[in-house]
């Protein structure tokens, strides 16, 4: 079986991480975001990636090599020359994804976390028959999304009603689907949208079947909704494979450390923390709801937390760092600095607190 990753552009609401890498390579839960998805692909029988991108191919491809190697699975990318929405990457890549065996390949979008139930996905696409199937998660607040209205004993697509003002349900597509070659019959070498164009011309033709995602979903694109997807893939990991968390006096809650990481004395780390490879965490450090990444140093006694610290950045001691604080690659801060809401650019070094939500350039 073959997929199609829709990585698309500049990742604009994930800067200033987004300046250093493209997005699918920024760490979630100490490991880039894309391979999430690749590994739970190889995981039902996939056998060749293909990534759908527009912005710095080169450092994708240089980036994933060494993971063709280690999961065995061949990465390759089908490069826009202009932005083709979500589904004209499809026609683009007509020729790598067709094969002439007639499978049904997968589409991802690139942002969504969750725990890709694909085997399930498989069996129900198999078993209604139809030409493409979508997954959807059911949510507390469908008006602020395009919601999908289905017959509930078949999974049939009746219809799409975007951001719906009065209840027509909670189900909203969840950006990974399931599609017989034939769909790309329908769509144009062109900017064109998937989800606005092609889904709806398949459910008009009662080809179209939804299949509720089990479990939790997010689209991880910006800040906010990557340390709520934390918490959730750490919930998971909670019930899936307990073992992989870390444990200890020091420890509440749900905690990933990677193995090289170092940790002091007298810290309290937790709850839904991931520690990166060769990050040093000094003593009496308190952190909470936040993501330090790769070859980060957090002195004595700092505190943060609902934030994300960018690779081989340095929080001072005694600093205080929260409220959506984002740091960028090798940003400095400096002893007893306070950041509330800050969002640093790489390779700056702060000295003075942040006292409200701005951008530090």
């Amino acid at each position: 079986m073959k997929a199609l990753i829709l990585v698309g552009g500049f990742g604009t609401r994930l800067r200033p991480l987004t300046l250093s890498f493209p997005k699918p390579l920024v760490d979630f839960a100490n490991k880039p975001m894309i391979l999430h998805q690749i590994e739970a692909l190889k995981d039902v029988g996939v056998t060749e990636v293909i990534l759908a991108i527009n912005y710095r191919p080169e450092v994708m491809i240089n980036f994933l090599k060494d993971f063709e190697d280690k999961l065995g699975i061949t990465i390759t990318c089908s490069q826009e020359t202009e932005p083709l929405g979500t589904a004209g990457p499809l026609a683009l890549a007509r020729d790598k994804l067709v094969d002439g065996s007639g499978e049904p390949f997968f589409v991802l979008n690139s942002d969504v976390i969750s725990e890709y139930p694909f085997a399930e996905l498989i069996q129900f696409h198999k078993s209604h028959g139809g030409e493409a199937t979508i997954m959807v998660t059911k949510v507390d607040e469908p008006s602020k999304y395009g919601v999908v209205v289905t017959e509930d004993t078949t999974g049939v697509v009746e219809r799409f009603v975007e951001k719906p003002k009065i209840f027509v349900g909670n189900k909203i597509n969840a950006g990974i689907y399931l599609l017989n070659p034939s769909v790309l019959d329908r769509i144009e070498l062109k900017p064109t949208s998937i989800e606005k164009e092609v889904f709806p011309r398949i459910a008009a033709d009662q080809k179209l079947y939804a299949m509720v995602l089990p479990g939790f979903w997010m689209d991880i694109g910006q800040p906010r909704d990557y340390i709520t997807g934390l918490r959730l893939y750490l919930d998971s990991l909670r019930k899936k494979s307990a073992a992989k968390l870390a444990a200890g006096a020091h420890v509440v809650g749900n905690v990933l450390v990677h193995e090289s990481a170092k940790i002091g004395e007298g810290c309290l780390i937790g709850p839904d923390v991931a520690i990166g490879p060769g990050c040093v965490v000094e003593d009496g450090v308190r952190l909470s709801r936040c993501t330090v990444m790769r070859g980060v140093r957090i002195k004595k006694h700092a505190c943060i937390s609902n934030s994300i610290i960018g690779w081989h950045s340095t929080v001072g001691q005694w600093a205080r760092i929260e409220n959506m604080t984002i740091l960028g690659e090798d940003v400095h801060v400096g002893d007893e600095v306070y950041s509330n809401g800050g969002v640093v650019l790489p390779h700056k070094e702060i000295k003075s607190s942040i006292l409200k939500p701005e951008i530090v350039m």
